[in-house]
């Protein structure tokens, strides 16, 4: 017997049809003589009219009850999915986040877990019953719901899953597994059967949309087998397990592409210590995230000019912050570019394959594509382009990097 957590995203509970398929998937398991703990979305397109909404009542509402609103497609669907899987004989509950409890900070909107106490939940599995959990949210220190951003019911499985000590924690969505890269710009990508947990967390951060981020640093500090399956299909899935599990790589393991990317150039800065602590401590503060930074010496005595990249939304308050704090900063000019992609190389193979960057690079300037920023880890190599050119980039590095399948 072993404990299993599954977790299922929108797409897969999307309809009640959808919901009653759920249901025979984890019946399956429970026949098999598994202890089941369910972890569920909202229903596909429910959180985001649900966000809608909360923004046309008052675009500067309050974060707890913008909480109190957006938390509600998950406590439909738990009790949706409780009832189809007491339809099918299985002794069956709902849980909502306090129930558990899921504590939470104080950050509404953006929460994260303090910790979890499934004792009760412990005792209920051991008695045959499946616990039929809402994703995305917990209780706030206030008392009050909190949720935990968006993705975040993938970090509620997880979390349940270490909290639980369970054997596996699988992830179904509407893909099969994880991809060399997204089959729909590369029809030849290929699904991996297994990933490393840092291979998948730089994917998942680079742009890769089958796991959350939060929820792969969390697998792997805690060491939680992760499975991403399918919710349509019954073929094997993707493994995301540590870096010893997997024989020592000779290939990359995949492009990721992130086309919501932005950039920023400040030029002319005075060349003084300070200087970029006061541009990027703005930003933080407003929490914005910067990702790529490159700063360069400019021609005109002591000035230099950095470029950097963050996510598209926030183009326009970065622009509004940096611009406010000009006579502060003193720099002499400011521009930005939202049609930039940002195409990643990732793979633990980069520790033992030298050469990996002059490929790279070589295969972009064969096709004509201007590289406007890099940044690289130990494990990938990033670099902003213009978005026109995104899916031939990423097409014909996953050939170059011999991912393509030869079917």
């Amino acid at each position: 017997m072993a404990l299993i957590v599954q977790k299922f995203g929108g797409t897969s509970v999307g309809d009640l049809d959808r919901i009653r398929n759920v249901a025979t998937r984890v019946k399956s398991e429970v026949d098999a003589g598994h202890q089941v703990a369910v972890v569920v979305s909202a229903m596909a397109g429910t959180t985001n009219q649900l966000v809608s909404w909360a923004r046309d009542i008052g675009p500067m509402h309050d974060a707890r009850e913008y909480d109190t609103i957006v938390a509600t497609g998950e406590q439909v669907t738990v009790g949706l999915l409780a009832i189809a899987l007491q339809n099918l004989g299985i002794d069956a509950r709902s849980w909502l986040g306090w129930q558990i409890p899921i504590r939470t900070d104080d950050i509404h909107g953006a929460a994260r877990i303090d910790s979890i106490d499934c004792a009760l939940m412990r005792e209920r599995l051991a008695g045959g019953q499946v616990a039929v959990v809402a994703g995305f949210q917990g209780i706030a220190p206030d008392g009050r719901v909190a949720t935990l951003g968006r993705g975040g019911s993938d970090t509620s499985a997880v979390a349940l899953a270490a909290a639980l000590q369970a054997d596996r924690c699988d992830i179904y969505t509407d893909v099969d597994g994880v991809y060399t890269t997204d089959p729909r710009i590369a029809p030849k990508a290929q699904k991996l059967d297994r990933i490393t947990f840092e291979e998948m967390l730089e994917m998942a951060s680079l742009g890769a949309k089958v796991l959350q981020t939060r929820s792969v640093a969390m697998a792997m500090r805690h060491n939680v087998n992760l499975q991403v399956r399918s919710s349509f299909s019954d073929a094997p899935g993707t493994l995301v397990v540590n870096e010893d599990e997997i024989v020592e790589q000779e290939k990359i393991s995949g492009i990721a592409y992130s086309p919501d990317e932005a950039k920023i150039t400040i030029q002319g800065l005075p060349d003084k210590p300070g200087i970029a602590a006061s541009i990027f401590g703005e930003l933080a503060e407003n929490h914005i995230n910067v990702d790529m930074i490159v700063q360069s010496a400019a021609s005109e005595g002591q000035q230099a000019d950095i470029t950097f990249s963050l996510g598209r939304g926030d183009l326009d308050k970065a622009l509004g912050l940096i611009g406010g704090a000009r006579e502060k900063l003193g720099f002499r000019a400011i521009d930005s570019d939202a049609a930039v992609t940002k195409i990643s190389v990732v793979g633990t193979a980069m520790r033992s394959q030298p050469g990996v960057a002059r490929a790279m690079f070589e295969t972009l300037a064969e096709r004509g594509i201007n590289i406007e920023v890099i940044s690289t880890s130990e494990i990938k190599i990033s670099v902003l382009i213009a978005s026109e050119y995104t899916e031939l980039a990423v097409r014909s590095l996953h050939t170059a990097f011999g991912l393509d399948s030869e079917d």
